[in-house]
């Protein structure tokens, strides 16, 4: 099941099945699927753009490997308006930057699943939703994470 929402950052697709959310995207495709999860989603991220919500409380299924699944989940433990690095995660998952920075861009549930979060230890390194790297900063100023960027 999909559902179209609008964003501040544009139009998104949020995607579910079997109870739980999976993938959300940035499209123009229309989708009008009616569930009760889809309009939660949709709910919680409004809140979240209005500043009324930190931590998304939805049923969430990565489907991808193991390491893929432990990014998600080290991604998922980094507070709102708080940023780690690719090498802090690394550390934490026994891997290497490079290997992080591939499961962060791999992340099916961006926003949700905050990799926008995710820094280079240089510098705000990548971002692979629509808009790039400027979506990352968008992301991370709404959250007051910013300090950094100004």
């Amino acid at each position: 099941m999909k559902r179209s929402i609008s964003s501040p950052l544009g139009p998104l697709v949020i995607t579910a099945d079997a109870g739980a959310l999976t993938g959300l995207t940035w499209s123009d495709d229309r989708h009008e699927d009616d569930d009760p999860l889809l309009r939660e989603a949709e709910r919680q991220l409004a809140a979240y753009f209005a500043r009324a919500l930190e931590t998304f409380d939805l049923p969430l299924r990565v489907e991808a490997s193991a390491f893929q699944r432990a990014v998600c989940d080290a991604m998922l433990a980094i507070p709102y308006g708080h940023t780690r690095t690719y090498g802090d995660l690394a550390r934490d998952l026994g891997a290497t930057p490079q290997a992080v920075g591939q499961g962060c861009g791999g992340n099916p549930l961006p926003i949700v699943i905050p990799c926008h979060r995710v820094l280079g230890a240089n510098g705000l390194g990548g971002f692979s939703a629509r808009g790039g790297v400027e979506t990352k900063v968008a992301l991370l100023r709404h959250e007051g994470a910013a300090g950094l960027l100004i």
